[in-house]
């Protein structure tokens, strides 16, 4: 069915739909999610409507803080917005993937944490001959770099890559969609979660209430993430082709770059600073450049990446413990209701989903002996303890071998 409301070019309604179902996939319990649900196809048209009348515009969006895996501000749109956001993605991330380098590793299919891991650790290993050789390790950051992200510099460098690159004769609609979105600012347009309190601590830097005038993107958002690594990706190509380096690799807005010389990489600090503030506005971080010998390891994307062994991270270890923790006490206070075991359930499962491309036994046998009695109640290990398992009906608890079942939690109960 096609919208005959609105002279051709038009943005489909199947291309819509489309966009509604792969919103849905992983925010469909959701509360916002199920009240668009419940006359779908009615909002589904009038939000095409609005696009291709040019009247569309996002609503309030939902923003809160989380503590893991680090303090950060998050601006949750709502959903028949997060569907405009897929939308867009839809129609020009396969343009972007020719654009991108094949060591940017975020948001990307295919890519991804662990690639990025398993790239910078071959990086590392072709570099000193597998250690048998002197190579360094540079590791940079960006400073506040959502919140740095300047808008207009982003749609101008959009607009042009899309009127070359994209031969839809809905192109200027869809830059217009673009226009709306890249410049819509959720800090003046939002409802928050929680108390005020909750932003404190939280550095000035990572907060879009503090961001410049015509900056910030709000983290949260699938065209944030998509469009981040587009406004870096001219620092991409910068280093790869303009310096001539080959061992680097990009993760938003944390890099890195493997060189037998360390006077080499020492030089690149401030090429990179100066192409960072005169090509992008953005600044580099001062307390988080790290330049060390390759046989002393590097930390990226939450592993230590190790001359004998790759591991996780400290943090990742102790936001494990500390997320069993949470889901004891629950246990201990009452009889966890069916939303908070799916919540248990996807909380342990993604931790160990993460611990399994390790060598992680002994740590997912330490994390899995700390979950209290009554948990095992209703779940049980599932195979070389990668992930937890609902028991099913009639399924009894003396039926589990002993490792499967630990009586009593490690951690002292309140």
């Amino acid at each position: 069915m096609q919208i005959e409301l609105f002279p051709h070019p038009a943005i489909a309604i199947e291309e819509v739909f489309a966009a509604y179902e792969s919103c849905r996939r992983n925010k469909r319990r959701t509360t916002n999610a199920a009240a668009f649900e419940v006359d779908y196809e009615e909002n589904l048209l009038r939000l095409c409507e609005e696009i291709n009348a040019g009247t569309y515009t996002p609503g309030p969006s939902l923003a809160f803080i989380v503590d893991k895996p680090v303090k950060r501000e998050i601006f949750a749109a709502e959903f028949r917005d997060r569907v405009v956001h897929h939308l867009i993605i839809n129609k020009i991330n396969h343009l972007f993937e020719h654009e991108f380098i094949f060591d940017s590793y975020a948001c990307r299919v295919g890519k991804g944490s662990h690639l990025g891991i398993q790239r910078v650790d071959r990086f590392i290993r072709r570099c000193s001959h597998n250690y048998a050789r002197d190579a360094y390790i540079l590791k940079l950051d960006i400073k506040g770099f959502f919140m740095s992200i300047h808008r207009k510099l982003l749609f101008d460098r959009l607009a042009a890559f899309l009127r070359a690159r994209y031969h839809g004769e809905d192109r200027e609609l869809l830059i217009d969609l673009c226009r709306t979105v890249v410049f819509s600012d959720p800090a003046h347009n939002c409802r928050i979660r929680g108390h005020r309190d909750d932003w404190d601590g939280l550095p000035r830097e990572k907060s879009l209430f503090h961001a410049a005038p015509g900056c910030g993107l709000p983290i949260g958002n699938l065209t944030s993430q998509v469009f981040a690594n587009f406004y870096l990706n001219p620092l991409d190509h910068f280093v790869k082709h303009s310096l001539g380096i080959r061992s680097y690799g990009r993760y938003v807005d944390d890099f890195v770059i493997v060189h037998e010389d360390r006077r080499y990489l020492a030089s690149l600090i401030p090429v990179i600073r100066t192409y960072l503030r005169s090509a992008l506005r953005l600044t580099l971080h001062p307390n988080k450049i790290h330049l060390q010998h390759s046989s002393k390891g590097v930390t990226f994307l939450g592993a230590v990446i190790k001359p004998d062994r790759i591991y996780v991270a400290r943090r990742t270890k102790g936001n494990f413990a500390a997320a069993v923790d949470q889901h004891n006490r629950i246990a201990w206070d009452h009889k966890p209701g069916s939303a908070e075991r799916q919540a248990f359930q996807s909380s342990i499962n993604s931790y160990l989903g993460i611990l399994k491309h390790y060598a992680t036994w002994r740590l997912r046998t330490r994390m899995l002996e700390r979950v209290c009695a009554w948990w095992w109640k209703a779940f049980r290990c599932g195979p070389a303890r990668t992930k937890v398992i609902v028991r099913r009906p009639g399924e009894h608890v003396r039926d589990l071998r002993l490792h499967e079942l630990r009586p009593q939690s490690r951690v002292s109960r309140p």
